[in-house]
């Protein structure tokens, strides 16, 4: 007999596989809410200020988790005025952004309601622990302020709702 017969295969003795067990991630749904805030004259929007796991400063918009009972527009309601101290009220839907991700060890499917929001009242502030900075910045740079490709779209949108009530208040 040769020295390799009796053996099927598979690792060499005193050596173990290279092929590692993969655990299986726990996929789950989230929803959250939030959106673009901006100030009545229509000139500025409220943006937050996150740091990655780089370091890195990126800004988006307020946004959180749907609580028990709440309905999408008094998420977004209450997000803000956590997120940024602005009160303000919802004025129309903006869009829905989903998008995967893994943290904790399970793949997340997030879905995010936005709504156009008008600022009322409150004070900026970056007291959530989640928020690093707020700012108010001009409507002009926000698509290049803003890190989310699906976020700058939303922006867009906006810009072409608020010239479209500009056209209807000129007729």
């Amino acid at each position: 007999m040769s020295g390799s017969a009796g053996r099927s295969g598979g690792a060499k003795p005193g050596r173990r596989s290279r092929r590692r067990r993969r655990r299986r991630l726990t996929t789950v749904d989230e929803t959250s809410a939030g959106g673009l805030v901006v100030d009545p004259e229509r000139t500025s929007a409220v943006l937050i200020g996150r740091l990655d796991r780089q370091g890195r400063l990126l800004w988006s918009l307020p946004k959180g988790h749907i609580e028990d009972g709440e309905t999408t527009e008094q998420t977004a309601v209450r997000e803000v005025k956590e997120e940024t101290g602005i009160s303000a009220h919802v004025l129309q839907p903006l869009g829905t952004i989903d998008y995967w991700f893994v943290a904790e060890r399970r793949r997340v499917h997030k879905t995010v309601h936005h709504f156009l929001l008008e600022a009322w009242g409150g004070e900026l502030s970056d007291e959530d622990v989640e928020v690093t900075e707020v700012a108010w910045v001009p409507l002009a740079e926000l698509e290049e302020r803003l890190a989310y490709a699906d976020e700058r779209k939303l922006v867009r949108r906006a810009r072409e709702l608020f010239a479209a009530e500009i056209e209807e208040v000129a007729e």
